[in-house]
């Protein structure tokens, strides 16, 4: 069974005020294996924490973050490559991630070609390190160049980049996981277990449109953006066909997200994911 974490994106404002260290006495108080690094600064001083954490609580690290440029999210390849296999090596990862191809690769099926293309040379490096890198999609990775997806380029042109699967925006991007995860089975590393919920119209915004007090196109834009990210098992994703279906797919981590709690506290959100998931035999 793929060992069940936590991606740190949702508790990056604890991590900066208090210190990786005392979030991960968190994770594991939350039940959780590993967690997957995103939206931090990578010290050296956060890696000797992911390092620690390991040894005092036993939360190992699924994955972290890199860009291929400065300026993005992680380790950049391109000016800190050694540096994030070094990181790998000290904290027994042995994934990588890139969270989002840059915007402009999302285009043309050519700037996406050329992105790829950019990306497979550092892929390859790391799988001689024996560290995967992944690819994290979102919805737009469902858009169609002459019949084929931006999944699809990206495997043609890249086939050492693998795939980090974000369930919740293959769902928004108008494909069946389940279709997805057959689809690409073999490749898929990293799993997002992010539910998809579909928000109650607003009786105010409603009661407005309706006295005029707003234009009924203001009502219709609501209407038309009523998707949240919700707690695992408060959304319409169906867990127990899912997970196993991204087991054999080949995940290895599961890895609870939620992009936008919404007011709540997170730890409550991921507590509450945590319950469902247990609940169903995770």
């Amino acid at each position: 069974m793929p060992v069940l974490g936590l991606q740190l994106m949702m508790l990056k404002e604890q991590i900066n005020e208090k210190g990786m260290y005392e979030v991960l006495r968190q994770v594991r108080e939350l039940d959780l294996d590993a967690v997957e690094v995103s939206q931090v600064e990578m010290t050296d001083e956060l890696i000797d924490d992911l390092v620690r954490g390991k040894a005092d609580f036993g939360v190992e690290t699924a994955a972290m973050s890199v860009s291929t440029a400065p300026g993005g999210n992680g380790f950049a390849l391109e000016t800190e490559f050694d540096r994030a296999v070094e990181a790998c090596a000290k904290t027994g990862s042995r994934f990588l991630r890139i969270g989002m191809m840059p915007h402009l690769a999302m285009t043309s099926k050519e700037a996406c070609e050329e992105w790829a293309a950019s990306v497979e040379p550092y892929a390859a490096r790391l799988a001689v390190q024996g560290i995967t890198l992944c690819y994290h999609n979102h919805h737009v990775d469902l858009i169609q160049f002459d019949g084929e997806r931006i999944f699809d380029i990206v495997r043609r042109v890249a086939p050492s980049l693998l795939f980090e699967v974000d369930l919740h925006w293959v769902q928004r991007g108008g494909m069946a996981p389940l279709d997805m995860l057959e689809a690409y089975s073999g490749v898929c590393k990293l799993i997002h277990v992010k539910d998809f919920r579909i928000a109650p119209v607003s009786l105010e915004t409603y009661r407005k449109a309706e006295a005029k007090e707003i234009e009924w196109a203001e009502f219709q834009a609501e209407f038309l953006s009523l998707t949240q990210f919700a707690e695992v098992g408060q959304g319409n994703m169906n867990w127990p066909a899912l997970l196993p279906a991204a087991e054999k797919a080949g995940a290895e981590y599961f890895l609870i997200e939620q992009d936008d709690t919404y007011g709540r506290d997170p730890i409550d959100c991921i507590r509450e994911s945590r319950e469902y998931l247990r609940s169903i035999g995770y």
